[in-house]
């Protein structure tokens, strides 16, 4: 199957690090996903707290390998693997999926970062990874849907360090000369709707201070020819078996399995090497 991407789109997120596709996923489709995120006791079992500089918090939960749960088959699927294999140019491997959930009037806010910010240090030689963000909810700019830095994935990889709170973020200084040349864009969607970003665009968002949630499944890609050169919490190269997209519906509302259980992180440390503060 080729890419789902029309040649505008391909070329948008070439030009500007991301695309957002409308019904990615369609409305039954994104149903199963959301009612697996609410319900599924190994989501529930492995929620910890990633808190923000003001004191907001956001729920996550963190997986390695996709398994044969619903969610598993949505980042194995036909139609998101071609996808990424055509974005980054080769055969990829599901590096991890995250569920990032912002509760109403509670949920944290993210710094402006790259993810090859962090994964540079996990042993990533090339920026060749990408990621897909799946509406669960609608995303808007009341609830904190993501914002990202168009055209910010040609500036290259920029020094990340961590920050007061418990985030990695990226230099400030940097981020706010390439603020004042490069258009900030609210991604706002509906539930099905992926943004598809690539691992050296910019990205933040703010809290959720509405009365609607803001729950989104990420699913992170590297590219096969990018093996990590060191082991980390994040896996090595893993064959992924593609699933047809029929596969989705076809599982229903299917959870993880108990063999999946290892897949789960308690949580994501930063990588070690980084500074203790990011520079300013």
């Amino acid at each position: 199957m080729p890419s789902i991407l029309n040649p505008e789109q391909r070329a948008a997120f070439d030009a500007d690090g991301y695309v957002i596709v409308r019904g990615f996923f369609d409305a039954e489709e994104a149903a199963l996903l959301r009612q697996a995120m609410e319900q599924d006791p190994a989501i529930r079992g492995h929620f910890y707290d990633r808190g923000d500089r003001q004191g907001g918090r956001t729920k996550m939960a963190l997986w390695n390998h996709p398994g044969d749960s619903v969610y598993g088959l949505a980042a194995r699927c036909a139609r998101m693997v071609d996808t990424m294999e055509d974005l980054l140019g080769g055969e990829v491997y599901h590096y991890h999926s995250k569920l990032t959930a912002k509760e109403p009037h509670e949920g944290g806010a993210w710094e402006w970062h790259q993810d090859y910010g962090y994964w540079y240090h996990n042993g990533c030689l090339f920026p060749l990874m990408a990621s897909a963000m799946i509406a669960l909810d609608r995303s808007t700019r009341e609830n904190g849907c993501l914002q990202v830095l168009k055209g910010s994935n040609r500036l290259g990889r920029i020094e990340h360090g961590l920050l007061d709170g418990e985030q990695m973020g990226a230099d400030l200084d940097r981020v706010a000369q390439a603020s004042r040349h490069l258009q900030t864009v609210y991604a706002e969607m509906d539930p099905g709707d992926v943004l598809l970003f690539h691992c050296n665009t910019l990205h933040r968002s703010d809290q959720n201070r509405s009365d609607q949630r803001r729950w989104t499944l990420i699913c992170c890609y590297n590219a096969a020819r990018n093996d990590p050169y060191k082991d980390h919490h994040h896996p090595r190269y893993t064959p992924l078996e593609k699933v047809p997209d029929s596969a989705v519906k076809a599982a229903g509302l299917k959870f993880a399995a108990a063999a999946d259980e290892g897949a789960f992180l308690s949580q994501a440390a930063p990588p070690a090497d980084l500074k203790a503060n990011a520079p300013r």
